[in-house]
Formats: C-alpha cells, structure tokens, sequence
C-alpha cells in the first residue's frame, strides 16, 4: 500500500515547534544531566534538587528524584513537598508536569505530557499538561498521557495505561485503565 500523499512529516512541511531557546537549553540540560545529575550517587538527593533548580524546575528540599530519572525539560517541572520520582521513569514533560505533595512516581513509569495531532498531515506536535495530585501513586511501569490529572489519593496500577482522569482516591489498572475499586487509608 503506497503512502497518502496528503500525509507529509518531512522537515520543510512539518518544522520543529520548539524555539532556538529552547534548544538551547535541552542540549545545555542534556550535558549537565550527563555530568553532574545522572553519575551522583542515589544518596544525594539534595544535589539533583540544586541541579533542577539551576534549570528552572520547581522542586521542594525534601523531594527525592532517582538519578536514572530522564527529564525533557526541568523548567517545565515542579515537584511537591516528600513525593519521589523512582528509577527510569521518563518525564516528558513538553507541557508542565506537576507532582504534588506526598506522591510517588515508581520505577519505569513514562509521564507523557505530548503527541501529535493525527489530522494534521504535517502531524503538528500537541502538548497538554499533566498533574500527580497529592497522595497520588502512579505504580511501576505506568504510562500517563498528556492533559491526564491523577486526582488526590488515587493509584495508577503497575503496568496501566491512563489516558483520562483518574478519579480521587480510586485504584485503577490495565490498558486502557479502569477502575478496580475505590482506596482506603487504615487508621
């Protein structure tokens, strides 16, 4: 099947959305991320959030950001107080991402804050932010799409793929994700 000639991704048709700024500011995060956040031992907590800092992130003292963790674009980054991003997630964060107090974001998870418009025959970059309310967990290798909010208290299920809303204090889970019950805190 030949290709739709009305589809057309090259790059005269379909130039980059991004400013010279912020490429610039990618490829100098890019090398810092390389030399100064990435090698520092996972102890040191304190020394990714000075670095983050350093490049417009908003995050508290008391975060914990795992070395491994990939972020596109810190300045569109902010980060509550005592919440933790674990190991190998991917922040894609085109759009802000914000995480709220007290919230986890396990090992694997891709947070994904862009797409394209599938309309367009240029496939237009789309971005829409992205918020981990406080309390909220999004489990080990869960996959967040753009303009998702995971509502306080709820659980994104290991392996989940959440492409809405994820209500208030609900656990949901699966590709896509549903809802499996409703969270409890014990007393």
């Amino acid at each position: 099947m030949a290709p739709d000639p009305k589809l057309d991704t090259s790059r005269t048709a379909c130039p980059s959305s991004h400013s010279t700024a912020n490429k610039i500011g990618r490829v100098l995060w890019g090398a810092c991320w390389w030399v100064l956040f990435r090698p520092s031992p996972r102890i040191l907590f304190g020394w990714r959030v000075v670095v983050l800092r350093c490049f417009g992130a908003t995050v508290t003292a008391e975060s914990r950001i795992d070395p491994t963790v990939r972020i596109w674009a810190p300045w569109n980054l902010t980060i509550g107080r005592d919440s933790s991003i674990g190991h190998h997630v991917d922040v894609y964060n085109v759009a802000p991402i914000t995480i709220g107090d007290h919230a986890t974001v396990s090992q694997y998870s891709y947070l994904c804050a862009a797409s394209h418009d599938l309309a367009d025959p240029t496939m237009k970059l789309t971005t829409s932010p992205i918020r981990i309310e406080h309390a909220a967990w999004v489990c080990a290798k869960a996959f967040v799409g753009p303009g998702v909010t995971v509502h306080e208290g709820a659980v994104v299920g290991a392996c989940g793929v959440v492409t809405k809303d994820v209500p208030e204090w609900t656990i949901v889970a699966g590709n896509p994700a549903r809802e499996i019950r409703k969270r409890e805190i014990n007393a």
